[in-house]
């Protein structure tokens, strides 16, 4: 089933607003909360129920589910994960409902707090602090093909016990007239720590590159709120690839370099340190499934991709800018031709 949020007032489609955290209605302005559009589901909410099993097709990209526009009827194409999409042909929110329910719906999400105009002026702004950008990297033409993506990942919280020993040593120098001498004290020191670590971050989606999402990190969980629909409309969301089991490994990880920073950086005072042993055991205390907002620019300059993203939360910017060698070489060129015109016009004055 497709599920689209309808304006109340003139029956256009709602999307969440960012800057009001309500639906809004880009034709007549009117702007509800998302409580009073699901007050009345019959009149708000626009359904197109499909087969329990949707039907499928196949071309050179891939296997896609077809489902249909609740608006304007137009077939909408979507793969195995997705969970929120726009119809390419009138532009309405879909919402897909069986992607969103059982143990496939996110208990929490953190909504988008940046507009995509703000997104717009964020990437003009990363922008100029490379003076050699493509020159159509700005144009409206590819500004507007950022999308703002929820992205699935789980939280893990972790209980650790961290058992460390180190071999320290301190050395002084004492000085009796033209002799000196060093004395050097060893100290052997131990760390007994149980420490508690929640919410730690994997984005759960085969398509998102870990490194980009690790690096958009962090975001702050106390805008989390109780996961619903609405707050998908207008965006692109998908449901997890990989369950909260495949994502263990990383996430022991990444506790595992938390804890080992916790316990080191206890030990101070030393000129030098030498960890002998190290013990670290892990008890998981809780898993959660929640959505994270990303504008995200995918851009294609001279046979090679580009992903750039901001974190739809706090406007964090990752990725790396194109570089137009030619323009490059363009101002190399010029700037050493007026460099020789200088040259020749003062040798002229000598």
């Amino acid at each position: 089933m497709v599920v689209s949020y309808k304006c109340p007032q003139c029956g256009a489609p709602m999307e969440f607003d960012p800057e009001t955290g309500k639906l809004s209605c880009a034709y007549c302005g009117l702007i509800t909360t998302i409580e009073a559009l699901e007050a009345d589901p019959q009149e708000n909410v626009q359904f197109e129920t499909v087969t329990e099993k949707p039907e499928t097709v196949q071309n050179e990209n891939g296997t896609f589910r077809v489902y249909r526009c609740p608006s304007c009827g137009a077939e909408m194409l979507t793969d195995s994960v997705t969970s929120a999409t726009v119809c390419a042909f009138c532009g309405t929110p879909g919402l897909i409902q069986d992607q969103l329910t059982g143990e496939k719906r996110p208990t929490k999400i953190i909504p988008f707090a940046l507009t995509r105009q703000q997104a717009v002026e964020e990437f003009r702004d990363w922008s100029k602090g490379v003076f050699l950008t493509p020159r159509n990297f700005t144009q409206a033409s590819t500004l507007e093909k950022i999308t703002g993506v929820y992205v699935p990942y789980w939280l893990h919280d972790y209980r650790t016990q961290i058992r460390l020993d180190a071999h320290c040593t301190r050395t002084n120098v004492v000085r009796h007239g033209d002799e000196e001498t060093t004395y050097t004290q060893h100290f052997n020191v131990v760390r007994d720590m149980d420490v508690d670590y929640s919410r730690i971050p994997t984005d759960a989606s085969e398509k998102m590159d870990d490194a980009t999402m690790d690096l958009l990190e962090p975001y702050d969980y106390s805008d989390l709120k109780t996961f619903d629909m609405p707050y998908l409309s207008g965006y692109l969301a998908e449901r997890f690839t990989y369950t909260a089991e495949e994502m263990e490994g990383r996430a022991r990880n990444r506790a595992r370099s938390f804890a080992e920073q916790t316990a080191r950086g206890t030990i101070s005072g030393y000129g030098s340190v030498s960890i002998v042993n190290q013990q670290i055991n892990f008890r998981k205390t809780n898993e959660e499934y929640v959505l994270l907002p990303v504008w995200m620019l995918n851009y294609r300059f001279k046979d090679q991709n580009y992903l750039l993203a901001i974190n739809g939360q706090t406007g964090k910017r990752v990725g790396t800018l194109p570089v137009d060698k030619g323009r490059a070489n363009g101002v190399f060129i010029g700037l050493f031709a007026g460099l020789f015109v200088l040259l020749t016009l003062l040798g002229g004055l000598l």
